[in-house]
């Protein structure tokens, strides 16, 4: 006797009912029965484990009974492959079936082959359900309907895995502290002394499944375990970034690398041997002065050079990262991004939540549930919860009273420069560059954008052959850039003089107008249009010594209308300001919060004049493509 699950769902077969047929089966046929054998609630797939049915044929082995009575034959396997074997056991051991629906005997041919047609109408029923069910999964997960328990920063509702706001940042943190350096026991320590959601006992492997599980990302892997697991994409909001993620999976296969570390190196993990391709490890020497000095190594290949020569290679272009680093990723993108992930009605909602549950805590202390202990443990964890959505909901109210726009990014860059070329006392007294960082605030920096340094050999001379910025940085960097609203700076041949110009990609004439509009509430900055002719590679423009570029860019979409470069001339827009130009604001003594914000869009009265272009030949440097990428 057999029975599992689907079995009685579909047909009610219960053993008890098996075993009252299956005795006047027997006193009908006048059969002598030895022994009952049932397997419950097992299924008849093919690698089940089945105790019962094992001592069954171990009886026959041994000549304990030589007929098995069975109600039909899909109670002993649903497999051809399974049937095949038995049938040959059988013969084996003089021992026979007999079925109480199934009309079969299995001491003929015939009534073997008509017992594997049975079988095979088994098993096809058993695949074409088991098809019918996969199906159901796959449009089940699609929607949202994972069949797993919920992870740190999720909950089920309605049946589907939608984002917890009450634990959504932890998660997040850890994959911030991952991403920023901390180790698995590193982030365990510290929630354990922060006591993180009241408890103390957070291990390694915890954090470790946190950061390898794909849901964060939005993803789903069905059967992980085994050896056909199916990948789901985009099936639940993730709480981090798909780059974010693969980039913790990088920094986890460096990190079991092993490497020597006593002090703040700045570019471990970074560097690879220019001769095997290993991460480098690091070393110092202090000298009498006291002055340490950091050198990077391969055991193997005896590589071995000073820290100077990565940081002399950096010292072009650092101060730039640390500016983009200042605007976009500390002033802007935390006060966008609270906007967009976290809207105020969820947050709303997840407060009301938690203060029904501070209720009930409260009502199950008074009925006797809990003791005075458990109460103010139970109690504390959801109060800080409440004070965590609160300071949340907060600061997406101020955000949503910021108005930040991408096009806020450009506008507060051009603020700087402004700044820094008319009130540069002031600007450098408010601006931390990359010398004022201490060596942990360089190293942080370094871990957050860099994802690699390759190095190469010029004889015995080590040097930096190219940066891999990470993913999760320089996406987001593009977008900005090809959608106009973030600027790099080209080199450029002003007259004879070398020089370097800020540079932006295409906005509508709107757009940038609305910019120049809000830079004149601050500067009386000014615009001009330039001719720039492709075969002759040079711009046209007025500039004279006592004007500064602000900032060029093309009036045109020209990598849409010329693809293929084959036009005359572009038509580029120059904002400058004139040496005599001057801060427009009166209270220069009240000037702290010129550097910390931007001006609004709520003037409209002011319109920026077009100034008419001069034909002084201005030639940029050439370089190729590669380069200037």
């Amino acid at each position: 006797m057999r029975v599992s699950t689907e079995d009685q769902a579909r047909e009610g077969f219960s053993l008890p009912e098996q075993k009252e047929r299956l005795e006047a089966y027997c006193k009908f046929k006048g059969y002598e029965i030895v022994d009952y054998y049932e397997d419950a609630g097992v299924s008849a797939k093919t690698g089940n484990y089945r105790a019962e049915f094992e001592r069954l044929k171990e009886d026959i082995k041994s000549k304990k009974i030589n007929t098995i009575i069975s109600l039909k034959l899909d109670r002993f396997t649903r497999s051809i492959y399974d049937w095949e074997e038995l049938i040959t056991f059988l013969d084996e051991n003089e021992a026979y079936i007999d079925c109480v629906n199934d009309d079969i005997n299995t001491t003929t041919a015939n009534g073997k082959m008509i017992s594997r047609l049975l079988v095979s109408v088994s098993q096809n029923e058993i695949e074409r359900t088991s098809e019918r069910t996969k199906i159901g999964l796959v449009g089940a997960i699609k929607q949202g309907h994972i069949p797993s328990k919920a992870p740190l920063g999720y909950k089920h509702e309605n049946k589907r895995l939608v984002i917890d706001y009450a634990t959504k940042d932890i998660a997040y943190r850890i994959f911030d502290l991952y991403y920023n350096g901390y180790s698995y026991q590193k982030i365990s320590n510290l929630f354990n002394e922060e006591k993180v959601l009241g408890k103390d006992n957070w291990r390694d492997s915890t954090i470790v499944g946190i950061l390898e599980n794909e849901i964060y990302k939005g993803d789903f892997v069905h059967g992980k375990n085994t050896k056909n697991p199916t990948y789901y994409e985009n099936v639940v909001e993730p709480i981090i970034s798909k780059e974010m993620w693969e980039d913790c999976q990088v920094q986890k296969k460096k990190n079991s690398r092993s490497y020597q570390r006593t002090l703040t190196y700045l570019y471990l993990q970074k560097l690879k041997c220019p001769k095997c391709n290993r991460i480098l490890g690091g070393k110092a020497t202090t000298k009498n002065n006291g002055r340490v000095y950091f050198y990077y190594y391969c055991n193997d290949c005896k590589v071995q050079f000073k820290e100077n020569v990565i940081t002399e290679y950096f010292s072009q272009f650092i101060n730039e990262l640390v500016e983009y680093d200042s605007v976009v990723n500390q002033f802007f993108l935390p006060m966008i991004r609270q906007r967009l992930d976290e809207p105020k009605e969820k947050l709303e909602k997840e407060l009301d939540k938690q203060n029904m549950k501070l209720e009930r805590i409260r009502k199950a202390y008074v009925n006797g549930a809990f003791d005075l202990k458990e109460y103010n443990n139970e109690k504390a964890i959801v109060e800080k919860t409440i004070e965590k959505i609160n300071a949340d909901l907060d600061a997406t109210n101020c955000s949503k009273e910021l108005k930040f726009t991408p096009k806020d990014i450009l506008l507060k860059r051009d603020i700087d420069y402004l700044n820094k070329m008319i009130l540069n006392k002031q600007y450098e007294e408010r601006t931390r560059t990359w010398n004022d960082y201490t060596r942990e605030e360089q190293a942080d920096l370094i871990m957050r954008y860099i994802d690699e340094i390759k190095l190469k050999l010029i004889g015995k001379e080590v040097i930096v052959d190219e940066i891999n910025f990470r993913e999760s940085i320089y996406k987001p960097c593009q977008e900005l850039y090809q959608n106009g609203y973030i600027d790099t700076t080209k080199p450029m041949l002003l007259g004879n003089v070398l020089g370097s110009v800020r540079f932006s990609n295409y906005l509508p004439e709107e757009e940038f107008g609305e910019i120049i509009m809000r830079l004149q509430q601050y500067y009386d900055v000014h615009f001009a249009e330039a001719t720039y002719y492709l075969q002759k590679q040079m711009f046209y423009f007025d500039f004279s010594d006592n004007k500064a570029i602000v900032r060029v860019f093309p009036l045109e979409d020209y990598y849409k209308l010329d693809p293929d470069n084959k036009m005359e001339k572009y038509r580029f827009g120059i904002i400058y300001i004139d040496g005599d130009d001057e801060f427009r604001v009166e209270d220069i003594e009240n000037i702290e919060p010129y550097f910390n914000a931007i001006p609004d869009d709520s003037e409209t009265t002011l319109v920026y004049k077009k100034d008419e272009p001069v034909e002084i030949v201005v030639k940029p440097v050439n370089f190729s493509k590669e380069n200037t990428e």
